[in-house]
């Protein structure tokens, strides 16, 4: 499976390796490696995943983390400190695992996302890692309007307006301590939009290039017969 190597290393920056016994705050469960959130998976995927990564008891006591999110996930986290994961064992997580599912949750959110450029791909991707793939606003908020948004741009091809909703999106996070999701909407809009071509060169009205090239020759050769007469 092909993937955006721009868009893999801003997933490995934004992520970094994370261990059990340090919650990473907001609504985040127990998470492993490179973002791997036990709050938002089954023990069946837990155990496939990371089979032989961990002992049995430890694989038992992270069982109980599955699930669980927000100040649930922080009270557990402090008994899972002497739990460590090794950073071979994140990064092929990362690629064999969770990079390729959440590629197919992002072609499922976006229709059309297989035509896009590799790199909007990747920042798709990245999205769809850190946001999950629901386009249903929690009660009462907008909260998933951009994500709306962008599945309705993807089919369009509509790059432009899928580098500003990235953008829009940094609203919800304003002034609330997030600076690294801020960062990383950017991160991911600025990935999208150096996938815009640039326009088409037109050239200015009148003479072109080549006629320019051809007259100046035309005049040097002028000169050069203009100075064998005045020697002769």
């Amino acid at each position: 499976m092909a993937f955006s190597q721009k868009a893999l290393k801003l997933i490995i920056d934004f992520e970094g390796i994370n261990q059990p016994g340090r919650w990473p705050g907001h609504l985040s469960g127990i998470t492993l490696g490179y973002g791997y959130d036990l709050g938002y998976v089954t023990v069946d995927q837990l155990e496939s995943d990371w089979e032989g990564c961990f002992t049995d008891e430890a694989f038992e006591r992270l069982k109980g983390a599955v699930g669980e999110r927000g100040p649930d996930a922080q009270a557990l986290a402090p008994r899972l400190v002497d739990i460590k994961g090794k950073p071979l064992d994140a990064q092929r997580v990362l690629l064999l695992r969770t990079i390729p599912a959440y590629t197919d949750l992002a072609r499922r959110t976006f229709p059309g996302f297989e035509q896009l450029p590799l790199d909007a791909q990747g920042a798709l991707v990245s999205l769809a890692y850190n946001r999950g793939g629901s386009t249903k606003d929690s009660p009462g908020t907008d909260n998933r309007r951009e994500l709306r948004a962008i599945r309705d741009l993807v089919p369009r091809m509509d790059l432009a307006g899928i580098t500003a909703q990235l953008r829009s999106m940094t609203r919800l996070w304003q002034g609330k301590g997030l600076a690294g999701l801020l960062r990383r909407r950017d991160a991911e809009a600025a990935l999208v939009e150096s996938c815009i071509a640039p326009p088409a060169y037109a050239p200015r009205r009148g003479i072109g290039p080549r006629a320019r090239g051809k007259l100046r020759a035309k005049k040097r050769r002028a000169a050069k017969r203009k100075a064998r007469k005045v020697k002769g």
